[in-house]
């Protein structure tokens, strides 16, 4: 359960409805499936790679994978304070799309849209090779896959969806999902002192 909303706030499917209405301006209204599944493969697809080869590369470099759960966790912390006081990341990716005058499936919307850097974070530390078998990484990889599933289906559904909640709902919901974030991240930055030895944590 912690492993899927970790996923689920990291990408955020909803905050993720405005870039794609940003994105899907000029399309037509016929092919906006086709961009939605583009966009959601793709960022499938660089979720995933993370999560097979994320932990590999960082300890072929020489990193202990507790100094990367302790940066990650900062990182996430501090993208849980922007999504929580600060401009919506939905906000500023379509800001960054308008000053580079992309509009496609790829950028803003697969990345850093759905596959942002949280999200890329999140997928290499709830797989650590070193406190996980590769069943439990494997149950990781499936409800990554559930999360893009549902990220899918909301884009999919998006005409709709602006009518219900318009971008000031997705904001609110953003903002919740920063709270829950900023959780995920501590939690994190502890298991990742215990991991290099300069933290004991007793469970009751």
């Amino acid at each position: 359960m912690r492993e899927f909303v970790t996923l689920l706030v990291v990408v955020d499917p909803i905050g993720t409805l405005p870039v794609f209405y940003f994105a899907t301006r000029r399309v037509p209204e016929a092919l906006h499936w086709r961009f939605a599944v583009r966009a959601v493969l793709v960022a499938a697809l660089v979720l995933l790679v993370f999560l097979l080869f994320g932990q590999i590369v960082i300890e072929a470099i020489g990193l202990r994978l507790g100094s990367f759960q302790v940066a990650g966790g900062i990182v996430l912390f501090l993208f849980a304070l922007t999504m929580i006081f600060g401009e919506p990341k939905s906000m500023r990716e379509i800001e960054e799309a308008e000053r580079d005058h992309l509009s496609n499936a790829v950028f803003p919307l697969a990345i850093p849209s759905i596959a942002s850097p949280g999200a890329m974070l999140a997928v290499v530390i709830l797989t650590d090779n070193h406190r996980n078998t590769i069943s439990d990484q494997m149950i990781t990889g499936a409800l990554l896959l559930v999360v893009l599933a549902l990220t899918l289906v909301l884009l999919l559904l998006a005409k709709p969806l602006k009518r219900l909640i318009g971008n000031t709902g997705a904001n609110v919901v953003s903002r919740v999902m920063g709270i829950i974030l900023a959780t995920v991240a501590v939690d994190s930055v502890l298991n990742g002192l215990e991991a290099v030895g300069l933290l004991s944590l007793t469970t009751n």
